[in-house]
């Protein structure tokens, strides 16, 4: 015959244990989680540094532009110039000299257009510079976010398989079918299979156990389970 009452023992036992198991192995699921978060993370901050990167080259590109424009308004200058020996009338004279005010004022602003994207050039590669070395330091810092994590996943693992152990030495002194019923209950029940019952309430639900439900539970003749949350109830020496 099943001592019951030694059997809930073994179950509160094997409880502590799979709490513990129950903990750990939804800490480990979410650390994958948390790798995948810290690289999104350093992913948009690369985006920044790409933006900065493609607005660089787009400066660069419309300096070589006006560069381009600059020296095509130049060469023009130097015909109009060298066409000036050649004109037969004061205002033909006139009207080339104005022609060629006209230029060097083009010149004039195309070299003011290309010194400014000097200087907007020089600030985004300074601005670039720096958010690599900021990059650096935080992909650094990240990586070792990531080696905690996984050195934390190692942890568990080798905790879990210190409880698994613990809980083989357990479960062959239980009997296969209340081995059974805790089992379907831990699996359903958010990792909680047994509770004690206190203040007249379910440990697990918090509903009221009714006297003549703990009466039933102190005489250990059978498994009682809570009516609303179907966990096995037992009472703690002392508790009621």
């Amino acid at each position: 015959m099943v001592d019951l009452k030694s059997q809930i023992s073994q179950l509160v036992h094997l409880q502590t244990i799979d709490s513990e198991i129950y903990v750990l192995k939804n800490e480990k699921e979410l650390k994958p989680k948390e790798i995948e978060g810290i690289d999104a993370a350093f992913e948009e901050k690369k985006k920044h540094l790409a933006s900065l990167e493609q607005t660089l080259l787009s400066f660069q590109k419309q300096r070589k532009d006006k560069e381009l424009e600059l020296a095509s308004k130049e060469e023009n200058t130097k015909k109009l110039e060298t066409q000036l020996y050649q004109l037969k009338t004061n205002k033909e004279y006139q009207a080339m000299m104005q022609q060629i005010q006209d230029a060097k004022a083009d010149a004039s602003v195309i070299e003011d257009q290309i010194l400014g994207l000097f200087e907007q050039a020089d600030k985004i590669r300074n601005d670039s510079s720096q958010e690599k070395q900021r990059l650096q330091e935080e992909e650094k810092a990240a990586e070792g976010q990531k080696k905690n994590i996984r050195d934390r996943i190692k942890e568990i693992d080798e905790r879990i398989a210190q409880l698994e152990a613990q809980r083989k030495q357990i479960t062959p002194a239980l009997d296969k079918k209340i081995l059974t019923q805790y089992e379907r209950i831990l699996l359903n029940r958010d990792g909680l299979a047994i509770v004690s019952v206190k203040d007249n309430s379910c440990g697990g639900c918090n509903m009221f156990v009714p006297p003549q439900v703990i009466n039933l539970i102190r005489m250990y003749e059978c498994i009682i389970t809570c009516e609303v949350c179907n966990r096995i109830l037992y009472i703690e020496n002392g508790t009621i």
